[in-house]
């Protein structure tokens, strides 16, 4: 029974669909695994992270046994996935000479420059310290196959991604935000704003203008501080664009960001991403449309709702 009805907030992505957001947010966890038509497909399991790790580790191991390419764009900040990948590189001597990786974003300043790689919190920084320089340097590939963004190659990206990786990449990792983004792709803004989700999937690498979602989101990790100071949130980023999604190969997703106490940001936006409509409202839905796969956590997989019928001593 719900006794005060309203319409969330107009600013928010998804907000004139209260339908589904309500469909969404009470799908049980014996519903939420699927393979569609696309060959994408979503799997509940403990750790994802694990996954992503075990995966990572054995396309590029996979490329030094065949002697073949890889080409790969990756979320940050995973400075305990990086690092564990690396120090398995370094274990069983894996030669990453045939290996290109990108990372899929950047902070940018309110005038436009990227973050220099020696910005602490920056993206770049994190990608080239926790990834590239734990590989021991004989099994590192030329640090020109270790791409970040720069003032120079923003609007390039897209290209050498394309150029390096035979028509795009052979994977893209990522995680979605909380409006709903892969990168810095955000739903609503003007740097991104198409017609049709035809339309949008042609729009490559861009600065843009972060949304607020997106600036609360990043003030609650590590890097800022974790203490919700979204004045440490620098207000553009480079990033990849829908584009890059589209033309990879393959793609691994995973939703398990969850705090010690059980809180997480992520378990209304990984149900949307997941179960409704394909669209620009949330634009990492669109990588349902395409090959890969989506690891959820059991802890975002947990039932959740609001005391919109009052608190019981269960909820406390």
């Amino acid at each position: 029974m719900r006794e005060f009805e309203f319409m969330p907030a107009k600013w928010l992505p998804c907000s004139d669909d209260v339908e589904m957001l309500e469909r969404v947010r009470n799908i049980k966890r014996e519903d939420m695994e699927y393979t569609n038509e696309n060959g994408y497909s979503v799997k509940v399991v403990i750790d994802p992270v694990q996954h992503l790790v075990v995966d990572l580790f054995h396309r590029i191991a996979e490329s030094d046994r065949n002697d073949t390419p890889l080409t790969i764009v990756c979320p940050n900040q995973w400075p305990g996935t990086y690092s564990a990948v690396a120090n398995m590189i370094n274990k069983y001597r894996i030669n990453c000479r045939n290996l290109n990786a990108f990372a899929m974003d950047e902070w940018a300043d309110e005038d436009g420059n990227v973050a220099p790689l020696t910005y602490g919190a920056g993206l770049g920084y994190s990608f080239m310290n926790h990834f590239y320089m734990n590989i021991d340097p004989d099994l590192r590939p030329p640090v020109e196959q270790w791409h970040v963004f720069t003032n120079d190659n923003i609007y390039d990206y897209s290209n050498i991604i394309e150029e390096v990786g035979g028509g795009g990449a052979d994977v893209v990792y990522s995680a979605t935000g909380w409006p709903g983004h892969t990168a810095f792709i955000d739903p609503r803004t003007e740097e991104f704003h198409a017609d049709s989700l035809e339309e949008f999937l042609k729009l490559g690498s861009r600065l843009v203008t972060e949304t607020p979602l997106t600036i609360c989101e990043n003030s609650l990790f590590s890097p800022m501080g974790a203490s919700g100071d979204v004045w440490a949130v620098p207000p553009k980023a480079a990033t990849i664009g829908p584009r890059d999604i589209a033309n990879a190969r393959d793609h691994f997703e995973v939703h398990s960001f969850v705090n010690p106490g059980g809180d997480s940001w992520q378990r209304m936006i990984s149900r949307i991403q997941l179960y409704g409509p394909i669209s620009m409202e949330c634009p990492a839905s669109i990588t349902r449309l395409f090959k890969g796969e989506c690891y959820v956590s059991e802890a975002i997989a947990k039932p959740f709702g609001s005391w919109t019928c009052g608190i019981k001593n269960a909820d406390l």
